[in-house]
């Protein structure tokens, strides 16, 4: 009788779009990092990626990577969408692959899941996070809007805009996700929709490195701000009686000792 797999305690699921030079570096030094058990699944909309052949170099030494091709229709939230389709892990983890500061916290975002977590958000704007590289004007309108969000909706999360999450996997599609396929959108409505159906919320706070090596150029564009601002203000007609539900917060060892 053929041996059970066991299941990994993670699934970390990475969109892409062309970043080959940048995924050679973080799938490098990923899974070191990572303390328990992983699985890391790699989503691509094109089939003429430049990610894909790093992908499948990499998948022949590292058993635990495997490469999927989204076909639900480009952009991040159907790459999302297929990648936790996918998964076989308890908690799934979103990271982008133009970003290695997270991987420092990944570690501690589980420890708050272990702890009865439903969603752990990463923050580059509280408990000592903070935001390195990336586009000005992105930077910009990313600091500004997280923000003024925060004290004006009565949000629990300090950076609900931010794409790095951790959340469990069986009560994923509990949320109706229907952003338009517009940047990463779908992690500010996912933020929302989270605390509007009362999911357990935690924040752990990273720096983020926003594309300081590889290559590339942030990929924001103006003409996306009407998408955000649509669920600006969906979450703040439907966040203004949450005001600040109690969250569990993980500081890093690593940047305790920078603070």
């Amino acid at each position: 009788m053929p041996r059970k797999e066991k299941k990994p305690k993670l699934s970390i699921v990475i969109p892409v779009f062309n970043e080959g030079t940048n995924l050679k570096t973080l799938l490098r030094i990923l899974s070191p990092m990572v303390d328990c058990s992983h699985e890391i699944r790699v989503v691509h909309d094109i089939p003429n990626d430049n990610s894909i052949p790093v992908v499948k170099k990499n998948s022949k030494k590292t058993k635990n990577l495997f490469l999927i091709h989204n076909k639900l229709g480009r952009g991040v939230i159907n790459a999302i969408k297929s990648g936790v389709k996918s998964s076989k892990g308890e908690y799934v983890l979103i990271i982008a692959a133009d970003d290695i500061g997270p991987l420092l916290s990944i570690n501690d975002m589980v420890e708050l899941m272990e702890e009865g977590c439903d969603l752990v958000n990463a923050t580059r704007y509280a408990h000592g996070g903070k935001n390195i590289g990336g586009g000005f004007l992105s930077t910009i309108l990313s600091t500004t809007a997280n923000k003024i969000f925060y004290k004006l909706s009565g949000s629990s999360l300090t950076d609900p805009t931010f794409g790095v999450k951790i959340f469990k996997r069986e009560k994923f599609d509990e949320i109706k996700l229907e952003s338009k396929p517009v940047g990463w959108a779908v992690s500010f409505e996912f933020a929302i929709k989270a605390q509007e159906a009362g999911w357990k919320l935690g924040e752990v706070p990273l720096m983020s490195l926003n594309r300081l090596y590889g290559h590339g150029i942030s990929s924001f564009k103006l003409n996306w701000i009407k998408e955000y601002l649509k669920w600006f203000f969906y979450g703040m007609k439907k966040l203004s009686r949450t005001r600040n539900s109690k969250i569990l917060v993980r500081i890093p060892d690593k940047l305790k000792r920078n603070n």
